[in-house]
């Protein structure tokens, strides 16, 4: 077996003449793929088959971080605290452990196990799967390609506050700002409050940062505001160099975008809890309320939150998993990286209701009336807690920080899964270029982005977050689901994972990969699809028709691509209509077991016809 370059970053062997290897070598049987027992002349030889060549993980500490950080996003901060107040405190989460064990973990763990098994992305993984739907593949290319429209975009917000913070007073302060309206009253002057008074954060996040009262809704967006584009630059440029080399150039960013958050959480949690208050918005945040769980809507919001937290799906956890090696444990993986994200997200609720609970005291209102969800909680209510903090400028440099970090890591796991999916495709087009095709791939979706940075952009951004992967990436991995348990073989996968780990998975996960997962994926997508107002409910802007209608297009064009090409495989497939169907649906690549079983049968008997340099011990 031949080494690629860099010290171990390459797993597998190359060239013509790879060798059969025994189980008793151990420090090559861990870089090599499942074994493959043959019996001749009485006598059985258990070997492995090399794997082909591709970069691994310098350590499996990056992995996990990458994972970690691809999970732990934005949506743990301004999402989790709120629903888990709103529906019904500490006892939220009982439905939220319940849809975390039964349906999150188990599409979790699938999509870690088939990455790390088949070694490739979302695109030429179904090859091996089920070919005719890899429209599921290029689904997700899009739905990636949505997301990064939008996401980056937000992103670019908390670098604007950023900057914006680096002076002696927060511009959010006061309302002596050029931005401001006669209606400004500061937070803390009680007395002259009204119905109708707005505080200055909220003036400064949408007439300043956003400018959004310069636009006329969707109808007309006004031109791009430059400030913001030249931050969503500099987002992109950072992600570009986080990527452009691989697993080497993202496992060297992760550990400082993955790690920095959590930092800065304790740091908030710390400061947050020594507020007047503090305990007040706990006690919020935890108090159960037990009458609300038998309530519909608490278990579809734990079920949208824990999937859309852990992000199955986004073909990400394939991508990332592919770069591992071949008897990496992706089970515990997938146990140690879930409870990180939903402790993360229980931490962050505290980091948030400490600071409400202090707004609340201030202000002489009840937690209800401060607290929101959605970015009016990162943008306008935690700035405005920070303003009214001793050292304020320091604690908002490093809250700001704590929301790009969060933000960069999602954003470089949904374009790895971008990347990865197609050099995996197209390797001799665009993996030799990776760099290049990076850099394409990045100018062109921040070309696509400039839009959301007009100042009417913050309702593209709603429009784009809700059609773009909202609801279509429901169906894609309810598809993924069922074409791995139903169509590949729910025993088959067991198989794989067993050769890859050691142990089969027990009774537990293929019932719940077979039944239970679908069923929960297939329950929240019709409540999203019944529901998709209420998620863009939000001010008193309300969407005009031609943009609904829009937002479905969206949907269905990422949707579309897999009936799409289930009937070009189908059409390009030889033979009479049943024999098309049943070969498009069957794995092109051979079973592990299979391969190179001539090859096999040759060293078992002693050799062959290849002779010592020939090319006829592949294996």
């Amino acid at each position: 077996m031949v080494m690629g370059e860099g010290d171990g970053d390459m797993e597998g062997g190359g060239g013509g003449n790879d060798e059969c290897v025994e189980d008793g070598d151990e420090e090559l049987v861990a870089m090599m793929g499942p074994p493959t027992t043959f019996c001749g002349n009485n006598k059985c030889k258990k070997i492995r088959r090399p794997l082909p060549p591709r970069e691994t993980w310098k350590k499996k500490i990056e992995f996990l971080l990458a994972v970690v950080g691809f999970a732990v996003d934005l949506g743990n901060v301004w999402r989790f605290p709120y629903i888990c107040y709103q529906n019904g405190g500490g006892a939220f989460l009982i439905p939220y452990v319940v849809m975390l064990v039964f349906g999150g973990l188990p599409l979790f763990y699938m999509e870690l196990a088939l990455g790390q098994f088949h070694r490739c992305g979302c695109l030429t993984v179904w090859k091996k799967i089920c070919p005719a739907l890899k429209g599921v593949g290029y689904a997700i290319c899009l739905i990636d390609m949505y997301m990064g429209m939008y996401y980056n975009t937000v992103i670019s917000w908390a670098l604007y506050y950023l900057f914006s913070s680096m002076r002696s007073e927060l511009p959010w302060t006061s309302c002596d700002n050029p931005w401001n309206t006669l209606n400004c009253t500061p937070v803390t002057n009680l007395s002259a409050l009204t119905n109708v008074s707005t505080s200055p954060a909220k003036e400064f996040f949408e007439r300043s940062v956003l400018e959004q009262h310069r636009a006329d809704g969707l109808d007309r967006i006004g031109p791009i505001k430059w400030s913001l584009a030249l931050c969503l630059l500099a987002v992109f440029l950072l992600v570009y160099f986080s990527l452009w080399k691989g697993v080497r150039s993202t496992g060297m960013a992760v550990w400082v975008t993955s790690l920095a958050p959590y930092v800065v959480l304790f740091m908030l949690l710390f400061q947050g809890i020594s507020l007047p208050g503090a305990g007040e918005g706990i006690r919020y945040y935890l108090t159960p309320q037990w009458h609300k769980l038998v309530n519909t809507k608490v278990w579809i919001d734990a079920a949208s939150q824990v999937f859309f937290s852990l992000g199955p799906g986004f073909g990400t956890l394939l991508a990332l998993s592919s770069y591992n090696k071949f008897n990496n444990n992706c089970y515990w993986d997938a146990i140690l990286t879930s409870s990180i994200n939903f402790l993360t997200s229980f931490l962050a609720g505290f980091v948030i209701f400490t600071m409400l609970g202090y707004m609340a005291h201030v202000q002489n209102k009840s937690i209800s009336e401060v607290g929101t969800e959605g970015p009016g909680l990162v943008f306008i209510v935690y700035p405005e807690a920070i303003a009214m903090m001793t050292g304020s400028v320091m604690w908002a440099l490093i809250f700001f920080l704590l929301l790009i970090t969060l933000g960069l890591d999602s954003t470089f796991g949904g374009l790895e899964a971008i990347i990865t999916g197609l050099c995996d495709e197209y390797p001799n087009v665009l993996k030799r270029h990776r760099e290049l095709f990076v850099a394409g791939l990045v100018a062109v979706i921040y070309i696509l982005s400039l839009p959301t940075t007009t100042y009417g952009g913050v309702y593209l951004i709603t429009l784009l977050n809700v059609f773009g992967p909202g609801i279509a990436i429901l169906f894609v991995v309810f598809v993924e689901a069922a074409a791995v348990c139903w169509v590949y073989g729910v025993d088959r996968f067991a198989n794989d994972i067993e050769m890859m780990i050691g142990h089969r998975p027990g009774m537990f996960w293929r019932l719940c990969w077979c039944y239970i997962s679908p069923a929960f994926l297939l329950i929240i997508f019709v409540f999203s699809i019944l529901g998709y107002k209420d998620m863009m409910a939000g001010g008193s802007y309300v969407y005009p028709d031609w943009s609904i209608n829009l937002g479905w297009l969206m949907t269905a064009s990422s949707i579309s691509c897999i009936p799409a090409y289930f009937i070009y495989k189908v059409c390009k497939t030889p033979g009479s209509f049943m024999q098309r169907i049943k070969l498009a649906m069957k794995p092109e690549d051979p079973e592990p077991d299979d391969r190179g079983i001539v090859a096999i049968a040759s060293a078992v008997h002693g050799g062959g016809s290849g002779g010592g340099g020939g090319g006829g011990t592949h294996v």
